[in-house]
């Protein structure tokens, strides 16, 4: 395992996951990504592992992509510098689905700033707790790029709503624990020095109970992030409902004046016949 990630079995079935360039608070590089990457998928295939708890070496959890140089992504070969900096993106964006698909829970433990790279992986855990110095700031829009990234536009409504959230992307403003714990961004606020302690010990109460009620995504809390999918409709009766929207039109009706009694003569009462001849008047009649 890389020095840049801290893998550490806390207990027999609990594994304690930890950031570890505490001089760049923990900023993202692409070693750091890879790291999680194959330790996430080491985890994922260990039955023995119940929960994981992630939590950043120092005093900050993830300050963000690190800005002096993220590295380059496994497959990039510096011909091509478009296709790089794309390769480089998917590396780390993918990083936030492969926390999501880790069938044990994962509980964040937010120790100091979590900006733009370090929230998406706060809001990709399951469950998160943090110190009372932890800040939480969607910071991609300080330096010129969406705050979208990452998930954060999908994870961050889920949890606190699409007001609060649009506006802690809009404005880029820093969030700290008791004010992020009051909207439900996080479980709970403690002190800087129990925040370990409180994480592993939510870490055994899940690894307390049966593996297949408190997997995720795949068990009952997972369905909470799925859309329901809706049934699928025959084209007729969309397109009955859609109208005017479509080219069909309901069936146009005579007046009520050039009506007449209906005919009891079988042929009259055909579909092409009499109804036929209600619609175009006495002068489309046979002579």
């Amino acid at each position: 395992m890389s020095d840049v990630l801290l893998s550490e079995r806390r207990s027999p079935q609990i594994h304690l996951l930890t950031l570890n360039r505490p001089e760049q608070l923990n900023a993202m590089s692409a070693e750091l990504c890879q790291a999680l990457h194959e330790e996430l998928t080491a985890l994922a295939a260990d039955r023995s592992c119940r929960a994981i708890v992630l939590t950043g070496a120092g005093r900050g959890f993830c300050a963000g992509v690190d800005l002096r140089g993220y590295g380059e992504a496994p497959g990039n070969d510096g011909s091509d510098g478009a296709r790089d900096r794309f390769g480089n993106q998917e590396h780390m964006s993918s990083l936030i689905l492969r926390l999501r698909q880790t069938p044990q829970p994962v509980i964040a433990a937010v120790n100091g700033p979590a900006a733009g790279f370090g929230l998406a992986l706060a809001l990709g855990s399951d469950i998160r707790f943090a110190g009372q110095s932890a800040v939480f700031r969607a910071a991609f829009i300080n330096i010129g790029v969406s705050n979208c990234d990452m998930g954060v536009s999908w994870l961050l409504p889920r949890l606190v709503g699409a007001s609060r959230s649009h506006e802690l992307m809009l404005t880029g403003r820093k969030l700290g624990a008791a004010e992020a714990a009051e909207i439900g961004l996080i479980a709970a606020a403690v002190e800087d020095g129990e925040l370990l302690e409180r994480s592993l010990g939510a870490a055994g109460q899940i690894a307390s109970w049966a593996p297949w009620g408190s997997a995720s995504p795949s068990g009952g809390c997972g369905a909470l992030w799925r859309s329901p999918r809706r049934p699928r409709r025959s084209a007729t009766r969309t397109a009955s409902r859609s109208w005017p929207y479509t080219a069909r039109r309901p069936r146009r009706r005579s007046p009520p004046s050039s009506r007449s009694a209906t005919p009891s003569s079988p042929t009259e009462r055909g579909r092409i016949g009499w109804r036929w001849r209600q619609r175009r008047g006495p002068s489309s009649s046979r002579a």
